[in-house]
């Protein structure tokens, strides 16, 4: 008896179009062996995958690889609600925890008792409550509470699983048994499975189990009796292989293959997905599966990782074979999706024609449409194709060509007239009208303008405005018969446009809008001049230099910045609401410039790419954005970065106390997001004792810091994801000892020092005050002394000052007796002479002369008179006392002088003149002159030298 499952059909089940995202993870990233046997992940995320050459693991960043202690496979990988981590391998089983700051691994086979001895591998590892249980094809071992168990078969073991606290294991020859404590119950009727093995056991509806076999297909199993589950699936496991199986979302099952990568069904049978290499897998063998809580579906492969994202909001479909090219338009009308790309136009149906939910797609060329396709679009429920080689009406898989104007770039309905078509070509602009059966059809081509027309739009005033990526910007009005292209303006620099280049046109929110390298611009007609559109600009972030708007329903549209795109909703009056992130997997998968998205109904668009198209659901992606929630950041390496790299821990989110020497202040912390979904993680960090505020949000996921003061740190780090999602606050405490100088030895040896110090510095400060003391004294002494022997030169100095000045009155004094000695012997030589010259004229009382020996006797009384020496030895005397040193330096300088000289010298330093000198010599005035001639050459004087002033320098 089979068990018959209705198959219904679900065409709006955006699941069974196109496959899921796929991430490859292959060998090169993760730095391991081919082959992943196992997967598993703990709570706090990590994934741990048993791999050909130990055990892995993956944070989201960074992957790091364990090797067991003989280097073998790690065929079976599990983890416990404690954190515990549980490995097997060839003749091998045991634990990973973190000992001395390092994940380390822990072997259990010594507690196997005696008799049991492992000779073989663990191929299943389950934990149940208290008890881990580790299934070899010998045996299953039961470790609890420090002790090991064995159950042994009646035959060989195949594979052991579980379904919640449900053990199952099939008995090779015997069937499939229940383990229940440590006996094996045999489960009456299970023969039908076959004996190509039960490779799959998982939950189904009301409490009843569906089982996979190797070559048999699917049963079910309600406790009491096994029924084959009629189902189209079962062909394709049977023939490819069925390996393993999971349940993910609570309503779907996927199976992995050895020959043809995975199936994905629903409850009823029916086939949702079909995954392998050719929509996404590295390999089409699935060693292991693994559904994590984030609605993410792990395969382990022969040959690399994969993360398949369920319950995606975007579906792929890839042309791995080439078999269509480059898309650059697509369209789904009337039960087919057409994919317009360079070598023509490809239709498939878009609802599945074999009764399956699985549409797997079937592209084939539309006669005729060979060559380079531009453009689909519907316009009053007829499809139109703008060609290379013209313009064509597609109906179903059949062309007719409406135009032979090459190049039909896009094509859109006259504002102005909503019963002409006007179209953008390579060689200006085309009018299309209805003919009497209402179909579209060739009228005629715009005269008068033949630029190359990409972009066509028109504006509230019917004005026609046209751009080329490198003809600029033209702006045109047409004839009321359409016909004639009148007032046609060319725009660039000059009218304020950035560029000539890259100038699009579009029209948002009933406004045209001009695209450009530097922002959106406006046209404003009055200054007949471009300027930039500020209120959209500063709300578009990164996208204000997009170059492509296309309108996505009401009041949304997407914009594409070169590569990049983004959905944005206008909806809020004031609010620019920007999503983007779930969209960067698209980045650069678009053919630039010939960008190309269109709304199949009011959820769901499709977006053109490179080899293929892609399904975007709005509905998927608001269902899993309310299910959104990240998780912690995970701590991981603390690496001391001093002079050499080395570990400190290998898992900072541990509790286990980090402390730091302060010679080796200079660490990296190293963190990550486990969200394995594709998503721009951004992180922001705050270490409390270091920095005064957080740092800004960036992608790295590694800091350094370095020279660090001694004391207690708090690393604080949280992540998001740029819909908004924000994670907690994850912490991390490290200490940073202090140096060997401020360590509590060190204080108390300086508090003991510090003492000493005091004590000694006391009698020291007490004998420096004493010695201080005794010095101000000395000082004070010092000073006394100065003060009495500075009086005494005061004193000794006014008595030297008072004899100077009474010696120099004495000189004065004696220098006015000098020079009046001096006129007195002037005068007495002056009346001898008168009284000589007086007595030539005197007689007797005869009245005759006096005789002549009369005159000699009075003419020698007189000359005596005159030369009376001593006369000159009384003035020499008083000279001498004036001028005491003045003949000593004479007669030292000048020793051949004589007595004439020097009284001549005398007189002369007495600045007596000539006339004076005369009759003080008793000599005329040219003897004066003659002889002061001759005392200058004695004397040396130099001719520019005035003798007397010579005679008084001395």
């Amino acid at each position: 008896m089979n068990l018959i499952v209705p198959v219904g059909l679900m065409a709006d089940d955006i699941q069974s179009i196109g496959v899921p995202y796929v991430q490859n993870y292959p060998k090169s990233s993760y730095l391991s062996g081919n082959q992943n046997w196992s997967i598993a992940k703990d709570r706090n995320g990590l994934m741990y995958f048993g791999n050909a050459e130990g055990l892995l693991t993956f944070d989201g960043k960074y992957w790091q690889q364990y090797k067991m202690p003989n280097r073998q496979i790690v065929r079976a990988v599990a983890t416990a609600k404690d954190g515990m981590v549980y490995t097997g391998s060839f003749g091998e089983f045991g634990y990973w925890s973190y000992q001395h700051k390092k994940l380390r691994y822990t072997s259990l086979v010594n507690l196997i008792p005696k008799p049991y001895k492992i000779r073989d591998e663990i191929w299943k590892i389950y934990t149940v409550g208290k008890r881990v249980i580790f299934q070899s094809f010998s045996s299953i071992y039961i470790y609890e509470d420090k002790k090991v168990t064995v159950v042994k078969p009646p035959n060989a073991f195949l594979f052991l699983h579980q379904v919640k606290d449900k053990l199952f294991a099939e008995v090779l020859g015997k069937g499939l048994f229940e383990l229940k404590g440590k006996n094996l119950i045999p489960l009456s009727g299970s023969e039908i499975l076959g004996n190509t093995g039960i490779l799959s056991v998982l939950p189904y509806k009301d409490g009843s189990f569906i089982i996979g076999t190797g070559k048999n297909g699917l049963f079910v199993y309600d406790g009491k009796t096994f029924l084959p589950l009629n189902s189209l699936a079962n062909s394709f496991l049977k023939t490819y292989q069925l390996n393993n199986g999971v349940k993910i979302l609570n309503k779907y099952y996927a199976y992995g293959t050895i020959l043809n990568g995975l199936i994905i069904i629903d409850e009823n049978g029916n086939i949702v997905q079909r995954i392998n290499k050719s929509s996404g897998l590295q390999n089409n063998t699935i060693l292991s599966l693994y559904a994590d809580n984030e609605q993410n579906l792990w395969a382990g492969l022969d040959n690399g990782i994969d993360r398949i994202e369920l319950n995606s909001p975007l579906y792929f479909y890839f042309d791995k074979a080439g078999q269509f090219g480059t898309v650059y338009s697509s369209l789904i009308i009337k039960d087919k999706i057409y994919l317009g790309t360079n070598q023509g136009l490809f239709a498939s149906p878009w609802t599945p024609e074999n009764g399956t939910l699985f549409n797997s797609f079937d592209f084939k060329l539309v006669p005729g449409s060979q060559g380079q396709v531009w453009n689909l679009q519907e316009i009053d429920s007829q499809l139109l194709c703008g060609h290379n080689d013209g313009t064509y009406r597609i109906v179903g898989a059949q062309m007719e060509k409406i135009s032979n104007i090459n190049g039909g770039w896009t094509i859109k309905k006259l504002n102005s007239n909503a019963n002409y078509l006007i179209q953008g070509t390579y060689t200006g602009l085309v009018i299309f009208a209805k003919d009497a059966n209402g179909k579209w059809v060739f009228s005629h081509k715009v005269a008068g303008f033949g630029e190359p027309s990409r972009y066509v739009e028109q504006d509230n005033k019917g004005d026609i405005w046209v751009s080329h990526a490198y003809k600029g910007l033209y702006k045109l009005s047409l004839s009321p018969d359409l016909k004639q292209a009148t007032n046609i303006k060319y725009y660039d620099g000059k009218n304020g446009l950035p560029s000539n280049f890259n100038i699009n046109i579009f029209n948002l929110e009933n406004k045209i809008v001009f695209s450009s390298d530097e922002g959106f611009l406006l046209y404003d007609e009055i200054s007949n001049r471009f300027t930039k559109y500020d209120a959209l600009n500063k709300n578009l972030g990164s996208f204000y230099t997009a170059n492509k708007i296309i309108t996505a329903g009401l009041k949304k549209y997407w914009f594409i910045n070169h590569g990049k795109m983004g959905l944005v909703n206008l909806s809020e009056p004031g609010q620019t609401v920007i999503d983007s992130n779930r969209f960067s997997i698209l980045d650069g998968r678009m053919v630039q410039y010939y960008e190309n998205i269109s709304q199949i109904s009011s959820k769901l668009y499709l977006i053109s790419v490179d080899d293929g198209f892609v399904i975007y659901n709005t509905a998927s992606s608001a269902n899993y954005a309310k299910k959104q929630k990240l998780p912690a950041v995970l701590i991981r390496k603390i690496e001391d970065i001093t002079d050499k790299y080395s570990t400190l821990t290998e898992n900072g989110s541990s509790e286990e106390k980090i402390e730091i020497p302060f010679s080796r202040n200079n660490i990296r912390i190293s963190f990550s997001l486990p969200y394995y979904r594709q998503s721009k993680v951004k992180f922001q960090y705050f270490l409390e004792g270091y920095a005064k505020q957080w740092s800004d949000w960036s992608s790295a996921t590694q800091k350094d810091f370095t020279n660090l003061s001694s004391g207690t740190y708090v690393f604080k780090v949280r992540a998001k994801i740029s819909e908004g999602f924000t994670s907690e606050i994850t912490v991390f405490e490290f200490v940073v000892n202090p140096p060997w100088y401020g360590s509590n030895w060190a204080i108390v040896v300086y508090l003991v020092l510090g003492i000493i110090a005091l004590i000694a510095g006391k009698k020291i400060y007490e004998a420096k005050l004493k010695k201080d003391q005794q010095s101000i004294l000395n000082k004070l002494q010092l000073e006394k002394e100065a003060f009495v022997k500075r009086e005494a030169e005061a004193t000794e100095k006014q008595i030297i000052k008072i004899q100077t000045e009474k010696l120099q009155a004495e000189l004065a004094s004696k220098n006015r007796e000098l020079a009046n000695s001096a006129m007195s012997l002037v005068y007495k030589n002056e009346l001898l002479q008168k009284i000589s010259e007086e007595m030539t004229k005197l007689k007797d009382e005869n009245g005759k002369k006096l005789s002549e020996e009369q005159l000699r006797k009075i003419q020698k009384v007189i000359d005596d008179g005159m030369n009376d020496e001593r006369d000159w030895n009384l003035f020499e005397s008083s000279f001498n006392e004036a001028h005491e040193s003045f003949f000593k330096k004479l007669k030292a300088n000048h020793p051949d002088l004589v007595p004439n000289d020097l009284k001549l010298c005398a007189y002369l330093h007495m600045n007596m003149s000539s006339k004076e000198l005369a009759s003080l010599l008793n000599i005329s005035l040219r003897g004066v002159e003659i002889r002061r001639y001759r005392l200058r050459k004695k004397l040396e004087v130099p001719h520019d030298k005035n003798l007397v002033e010579f005679l008084m320098e001395l």
